[in-house]
């Protein structure tokens, strides 16, 4: 049964990240569990899920659906997302190595033949690896923790920045920068890289 609920909470989670459930957008547990062909026990808790992660709101006690982030939900999510990566940034840098090093480059290489293929999906995953390679590298156990659960509200973020070719080269700077093992350089990378995508997605969602 966990495997089942856990199945379901990556696939409805996938569906909001990648646009296919948009916001505002009703879950109905019935069509959903038809849908999956699971019971409607794993889609109930699913649910529940989804709403303490963030990404669905029950304005009525029969009525779920995908949250409508607000610009001081975006805001927010920016600031913890900035504090965090560039943190982990300085510890890449101090503590990459070789192996770390070559990791990351893989990641850069597949960024860049995803970015090639013009598919939205495959950049944004390939950009997600990216950062999560950066975390991995980072080797900080509670960093990681806390940027668990921020994960997929901060890819659906990151998913609506369609300035791929930027994206790539913003991300090869921050490879290089964590690359010299000098921490201050790779944070103030990673500072400029947050601060520039956070321009960039407020502007595209609330272009008022």
């Amino acid at each position: 049964m966990a495997a089942v609920r856990q199945r379901v909470v990556d696939e409805l989670r996938e569906r909001i990240v990648t646009g296919r459930l948009k916001p505002g957008e009703r879950l109905v547990e019935r069509d959903l569990a038809e849908d999956l062909g699971v019971s409607r026990l794993p889609v109930r808790e699913a649910i529940r899920a989804l709403e303490s992660e963030g990404f669905l709101e029950t304005p009525s006690p029969r009525r779920v659906v995908v949250r409508q982030l607000s610009r001081a939900d975006v805001e927010e999510l920016f600031d913890v997302r900035e504090a965090l990566e560039v943190l982990a940034c300085g510890l890449a840098a101090e503590r990459a190595g070789e192996a770390g090093l070559a990791r990351l480059a893989e990641c850069l290489r597949d960024a860049g033949r995803a970015t090639e293929s013009g598919q939205g999906p495959r950049i944004a995953a390939a950009n997600n690896r990216f950062h999560n390679e950066i975390l991995a590298v980072a080797g900080h156990r509670l960093v990681s923790t806390l940027m668990q659960p921020l994960g997929g509200r901060l890819a659906w973020l990151t998913g609506q920045n369609e300035h791929w070719e930027d994206l790539l080269a913003e991300h090869r700077r921050l490879y290089e920068a964590i690359a010299t093992g000098d921490p201050d350089q790779a944070k103030a990378c990673a500072l400029e890289h947050v601060r520039v995508n956070r321009a960039v997605t407020l502007a595209l969602l609330f272009p008022e």
